[in-house]
């Protein structure tokens, strides 16, 4: 599994890589969003049946493992590695050090937190409902970036700055 995990990982990014200048990093960033929605909603939801049957039915066993491996090529094909380029981006030159810095802090702090309280949730709402929380705070995080991010593909530094507004 951590080897098919990896693989998967792996050509995700590349596929990032190769099509971030083609597609342009709004796209690349919902449909990556839009695929952690889908796999965690269904994961979520796989899991809640897993706990309410006896004996496990293995479609839904299976239906968990494919919806983990979506995930972690969703996440790697757009909010991995293209947020970072694009919060890069956004910040005007003169501030752009301080305002990457606070989004990896952030990024830090929120991911730490979710790490630390995932057992404590999964213990209070089951783990099926932990996912399906996470899935619809995606559904949120989705509503957001493509009601606030726009493209930045081809656009010069400059202009990005004027999107965003003077810093």
């Amino acid at each position: 599994m951590t080897v098919a995990v990896g693989f998967i990982k792996t050509v995700a990014i590349l596929v990032a890589t190769i099509y971030l200048d083609k597609f342009g990093r709004r796209p690349l960033i919902l449909f990556s969003m839009g695929g952690m929605v889908i796999s965690m909603l269904l994961l979520g939801t796989g899991l809640s049946i897993i706990d309410h049957s006896n004996p496990t039915i293995p479609l839904v066993v299976a239906l968990c493992v494919i919806m983990v491996f979506l995930f972690v090529a969703s996440f790697s094909m757009g909010m991995g590695p293209i947020v970072w380029v694009y919060c890069s981006e956004i910040f005007p030159l003169r501030l752009r050090a301080q305002g990457v810095s606070m989004v990896v802090g952030v990024n830090r702090l929120t991911s730490g937190i979710v790490s630390m309280t995932f057992l404590s949730l999964y213990k209070a709402i089951t783990i099926g409902g932990a996912f399906l929380l996470y899935g619809c705070v995606a559904v949120i995080a989705w509503i957001f970036f493509f009601s606030m991010l726009p493209e930045t593909k081809g656009k010069k530094l400059e202009e990005v700055e004027e999107l965003f507004g003077k810093g």
